[in-house]
């Protein structure tokens, strides 16, 4: 149950949204709802009747660059500048960076964290806003929030906890306060929200990114975010078209194959991105994924097909906004063609917009030269062009394209950004199993209790940094806790030596983790870590310990574990999914997420045991 204090804290914090967010909101040019009114029309067609072929194919590349501190007197400043005036590229795709970070509590020896800086992201914007001619029109990968590419901002949970919760309200605040973030650094779209449907439980790509496996229920959330990001300021994309929801190979590496029949796709793939057009989003990526179904050409990903994108975005789902490429380096591209190569296939398939070309060079020139070959008609790249300048026009880009960096510590991160954050990993929270019905844990304050860290690998963590947050909240409430790390490095006389000194704790508590990867033998912990987690059933059942389980990435990861008495899910790995987790375990906050996702063989959807 929630306590006096945190009734009183949530209602401060709901005074303050009433008092902040419309303030923040007035500072964010808004989303006109995808009307261009007859002022910014004029500004298209005057823009345009201006603009050289050159200039017209410039707005059709996005090249990228990482949201850390560059000097102006530097090579990739110099090389941003130059996209800006020699391929007058239509905007910017902006990333994390690689900022250190110190050692983690259980392992010291983690990687570095993938996060930007928001000034530093939002004061480059501002220079390539400078020197552009045309305003640029700039988009980020903010799945989870601005957070979940910089530092300091909001961090939103997965997309799959929303699922969770059920709670479309809640879905448009999350798109709400991402957007007012990212309008604030100069960011004007999102490539989000995710409406592939995920019911592979093999896929190393989508997994949590998505809502889950009902499509009604997929399309009812992603129509509620592209509404929030709409109210703060910022256009939507759906992605990833037609379906990335059913793979079991992740297009960054190789090219997915889907086979299933276009009936299949029309009752399943394709009704959240139905949902998110009538919502109003802006603009659709096209996926690399090969669908015999809609093209038969071997060895031919959507997003190069003219079949599927034309025939299937423009025609099939009637839409007319932005199209994007899904990033153009990636393995599934790469691996088949040049950039150059691609690029043009990518334009005469129907694209709008290639996304993070390997080279936007030679992007640029190879599309320039087809024109000049007659191998794309002038026409479809001006009509390209066009949309990518009405969509300017939506964010208000032909009046005002600066942001005001003083605003920033204002509009990022803060306390009613996090009261979202809070509520959507508290809903999200899923109780799967409690056999022994011991969820909240009843142990005395000086238990003795035995916490275990189980990683599917001890590296490649990056942001979160597993159990960090975990052990601490477990001794603010239980002073006497042993933790250890476990991963599949771990030798086996360590896993021995905890099989035979478990039964001397009042309580075990293990975290497990289990990131969703393209590497071979990923999305799996490691069979000695398996056993050791079955075998402490028999020894908690033995010396009537509880134990409880919670899982932090794949939800898949509890099929492998069918026996454990205790089973709580989190969809996330962050420190705040941790906090979550301790506080659900301790009784502190109510449990009443469902699961969005089947577990083959185990659970269907919308399992979930309530605690109130």
């Amino acid at each position: 149950m929630l306590s006096k204090a945190t009734h009183v804290i949530r209602g401060f914090i709901g005074l303050l949204a009433v008092m902040i967010l419309p303030a923040l909101a007035a500072s964010v040019t808004a989303h006109n709802g995808g009307q261009v009114d007859n002022t910014a029309e004029t500004w298209v067609n005057r823009t345009l009747e201006t603009m050289s072929l050159d200039e017209q194919i410039g707005q059709l590349i996005m090249p990228s660059f990482f949201g850390t501190y560059t000097s102006s007197d530097s090579d990739v400043y110099d090389e941003l500048v130059r996209f800006v005036r020699e391929y007058h590229v239509g905007g910017f795709l902006v990333f994390g960076g690689r900022v250190p970070t110190p050692g983690v509590l259980l392992n010291p020896t983690y990687g570095s964290v993938i996060l930007g800086q928001p000034l530093a992201a939002a004061s480059m914007l501002n220079r390539l806003q400078a020197v552009a001619k045309v305003p640029l029109l700039n988009a980020a990968d903010f799945e989870a929030g601005v957070g979940f590419r910089l530092a300091g901002a909001t961090v939103l949970p997965r997309a799959m906890a929303f699922g969770a919760s059920g709670d479309e309200q809640l879905s448009y605040e999350a798109g709400r306060t991402t957007a007012l973030e990212a309008r604030a650094i100069g960011v004007h779209l999102n490539f989000a929200p995710v409406v592939d449907v995920n019911n592979n439980p093999d896929n190393p790509v989508i997994n949590t990114r998505s809502f889950g496996e009902d499509p009604i229920a997929v399309g009812r959330l992603a129509a509620a975010y592209v509404r929030g990001l709409h109210a703060g300021g910022m256009l939507a994309t759906l992605k990833h078209f037609p379906g990335h929801g059913d793979t079991n190979v992740d297009s960054h590496v190789g090219l997915p194959i889907i086979r299933h029949p276009r009936e299949r796709l029309e009752r399943v793939e394709w009704p959240p991105f139905r949902d998110g057009i009538a919502a109003g989003a802006d603009a659709i990526m096209t996926g690399h994924i090969e669908f015999p179904a809609l093209d038969p050409t071997v060895g031919v990903p959507a997003s190069l097909s003219r079949e599927i994108v034309m025939k299937g975005i423009r025609e099939g789902l009637g839409f007319d906004g932005l199209i994007y490429t899904d990033g153009m380096q990636m393995g599934a591209v790469t691996a088949l063609m040049s950039s150059g190569d691609a690029a043009v296939r990518a334009i005469q398939a129907g694209n709008d917009v290639l996304v993070h070309s390997a080279d936007p060079a030679e992007a640029f020139h190879a599309i320039r030269m087809a024109v000049e070959r007659g191998e794309i008609d002038p026409a479809q790249v001006r009509a390209s062009a066009a949309r990518v300048l009405r969509a300017k026009t939506a964010v208000n880009l032909h009046r005002t394209r600066m942001v005001d960096l003083a605003a920033l510590p204002a509009a990022l991160g803060g306390r009613v950004h996090a009261e979202v954050a809070n509520r959507a990993s508290e809903e999200a929270v899923t109780l799967i199993a409690d056999a022994r019905n011991q969820i909240p844990l009843q142990i005395a304050p000086n238990a003795r209790v035995l916490y275990l860290s189980v990683l599917d690998r001890p590296s490649g963590w990056l942001i979160a940094a597993p159990s960090r947050t975990f052990v601490a909240e477990l001794k603010a409430r239980w002073a006497n806790v042993t933790a250890i790390e476990l991963s599949n490095q771990t030798l086996p006389a360590t896993l021995d030596l905890v099989r035979s000194t478990a039964g001397r704790y009042d309580a075990i508590i293990a975290s497990i983790f289990v990131r969703t990867t393209p590497r071979p033998g990923g999305m799996t912990l490691a069979p000695p870590l398996v056993s050791l987690l079955q075998d402490l059933v028999t020894t908690s059942a033995r010396y009537d310990q509880p134990y409880a389980a919670t899982l932090f990435g794949s939800p898949y990861t509890a099929m492998a574990l069918p026996d454990l008495p205790a089973v709580l899910l989190t969809y996330d790995f962050y420190d705040r999914a941790e906090r979550t987790a301790v506080r659900a375990l301790a009784g502190e906050i109510p449990i009443t997420g469902r699961l969005p996702i089947e577990l083959p063989g185990l659970l269907p959807v919308g399992h979930g045991l309530i605690r109130p």
